[in-house]
Order: C-alpha cells, then sequence, then structure tokens
C-alpha cells in the first residue's frame, strides 16, 4: 500500500512525541485512552506495561508491573475510571481513577471451552504469538467468557461490553457489578459478506465493541467489516471496505475512528460515510504504521495510534483542518 490521505480532514505527525526513560521500551502498543485532562494512557507488552503521558510526551506515572502480563485492551470512562483487557490471563479488570482495584471479570489462568485445540488451528509465524486463529465456522463453537478476550467498553448506564475473539466469537455484556447479561455472535469467516451462513452476527476474530447512542458497533476483524447491533444483540447493518479493524472509539462529537491492522485509520461518521482516510506502506518511519491496534482522540483533535507488530510504538498526529 500506497502511502494515501483521502477525506476533508487534515493531520499532521507530531514528530517525537512520547519521551521513554532511558533503558524502557515501548513494547507491543495494545491500547491507548485519553482522559479527561488530556493525559494519555497506554498499555503495552513490555516491562512496564501501563504508561501515562501529559499531552506533550512527558512521562507523568507508571504501574501495572506484576499486574498485567498481556496487555490488549482498554478504555476509560468521563470519569477516567480505567478498564483493562489482559489478553492471555483471560480476565478484564476494572480500577478506579486513583488506581484501586474495583471488578474483576473472569477467572485469572482459566479458558472456556470454544472447541480450540493450538496443534489444529494455530499456525507459525506472526499470528502464533498474536493468539493464534480463532474458531471458524466447521471446526469450534461459540463459548461463554473468555477465552483471548480482545477488547472493553462501558455503555450509558455503566454496562460493561467485551469483545471474546481470538479463540471466541462472542460480544458479552455485563451489568455494572459484573453479572453477566447476555452473550451473542457464532464463528464464522464470510466469503460473501451478505449471506446468512457467515454474515450477520457471524464473527472471526471480533476485535473491539463500542456502544453509542443505541447502537453496538462491533469489529470483525479478519471479516475486514464493522457489524452493527442493538444493546440486545439484535442485527441493524454493517459497513465493509475496512483492512483488518482493531479498534473502535467514537468521541463526543459522534465521530467514529477505527484503527485497522493493515496500517490505515479511518474516520467516520455515524452512517459509516468516510470522513479522512490515512494508510501506508508497511514500515517503520516515522508517519507511517506497522500494525495499528488502537486509537483515541484529545479534546483538541488530536489522533494517537497505537501500534504492534514491528511497529511497537504510540504516534500522534494532531488536527490542522
Amino acid at each position: 500500500m500506497a502511502i494515501t490521505e483521502e477525506g476533508i480532514r487534515k493531520y499532521e505527525l507530531v514528530k517525537g512525541w512520547g519521551q521513554l526513560p532511558d533503558g524502557w521500551a515501548w513494547g507491543q502498543v495494545g491500547a491507548v485512552c485519553v482522559d479527561s485532562e488530556d493525559n494519555v494512557h497506554i498499555f503495552t507488552r513490555a516491562e512496564h506495561p501501563y504508561v501515562i503521558f501529559d499531552k506533550n510526551g512527558k512521562v507523568l506515572d507508571h504501574w501495572g508491573e506484576g499486574i498485567f502480563e498481556d496487555a490488549h485492551g482498554m478504555c476509560i470512562t468521563a470519569d477516567d475510571t480505567l478498564y483493562f483487557v489482559d489478553r492471555q490471563p483471560q480476565i478484564v479488570l476494572k480500577f478506579n481513577k486513583q488506581g484501586r482495584h474495583r471488578l474483576t471479570l473472569g477467572k485469572r489462568g482459566e479458558h472456556s471451552d470454544t472447541g480450540y485445540t493450538r496443534e489444529e488451528r494455530e499456525p507459525a509465524g506472526p499470528l502464533a504469538s498474536g493468539g493464534g486463529l480463532p474458531v471458524t465456522n466447521g471446526v469450534g463453537y461459540a463459548g461463554p467468557p473468555f477465552y483471548h478476550p480482545t477488547d472493553v467498553s462501558i455503555g450509558p448506564s455503566g454496562e460493561i461490553y467485551v469483545s471474546d475473539g481470538y479463540r471466541n466469537a462472542r460480544v458479552h455484556k455485563y451489568a455494572p457489578d459484573g453479572t453477566l447479561l447476555m452473550s451473542w455472535g457464532e464463528p464464522g469467516h464470510a466469503r460473501d459478506l451478505r449471506d446468512t451462513k457467515d454474515g450477520p452476527g457471524k464473527f472471526h476474530t471480533v476485535h473491539s465493541v463500542w456502544e453509542h447512542k443505541g447502537k453496538v458497533y462491533v469489529a470483525d476483524r479478519e471479516n475486514n467489516r464493522i457489524q452493527i447491533f442493538t444493546p440486545e444483540g439484535k442485527f441493524l447493518d454493517m459497513w465493509t471496505g475496512f483492512l483488518r479493524p482493531t479498534k473502535i472509539y467514537v468521541d463526543r462529537e459522534d465521530v467514529m475512528y477505527v484503527s485497522e491492522l493493515e496500517d490505515r485509520y479511518s474516520v467516520v461518521d455515524l452512517e459509516g460515510n468516510v470522513l479522512y482516510r490515512y494508510g501506508s506502506e508497511r514500515s517503520n518511519e516515522p508517519g507511517k504504521f506497522w500494525g495499528p491496534h488502537g486509537i483515541w482522540t484529545d479534546s483538541e483533535g488530536s489522533v494517537y495510534v497505537a501500534e504492534v507488530l514491528n511497529g511497537q510504538r504510540l504516534q500522534k498526529f494532531a488536527r490542522v483542518k
């Protein structure tokens, strides 16, 4: 993919943003969030898994050593409550603004049954270190929480949504106190994205979930689409044309940002119309991408993109138009 930029918006790379202390490494940055004060939080597969920066890129704090094992997804709410998805341990953790633990979903080290077996379904190479292939039609089935969960977000009344996608094919919805309310989704690799066999409600690596104004948006990564449901799990619509979407985030102005593993991010309205799209050939050069995995914005409209694979960094793009 050559460098492409399209749409009515314009962003510029903030070169050199984010200076780590000597001896620290970014690692594979699974997620990024921005809090109410425009501080930037990263969740990464490194010695220091959770780091907080100010908006200028100065480290303010860090913790999580000895707590987190496999940083994958993260969400922050309006009151700066934090939710983390720790993939390999099969848990979702909630902490308040002061860093006090408040809730755990799942049992550490215990996964559900989805028919997955590593020997039959996990390839060698890059996917092996990323959690393996998910269950698909004919070789597995949807199961209860969790088998390698991917992301978490919070509904308007405090409901907790978790996408459970590497070795499962489900979206789980919890009450604020952690009671499981419902789950939906079945495994399916869509060849015809609108067919009944592998179309609506079928997931292949469900990778992110976000509820906004009565709709639940789900990143169906390996099917290159976003599926849309009611909060009760009823299918409404799907948007195609994405390149392995990894994270969905909707800002206060009803604008959606989608990171895509194939070295691109998209900005769309709530009808799915593209407002801006930026992608690059796979590269570690500043301003290009190698594995976008997380995305968030700050109050100034700047976009932060977290990268895994060989990217292993966080990049900031300031909005200038």
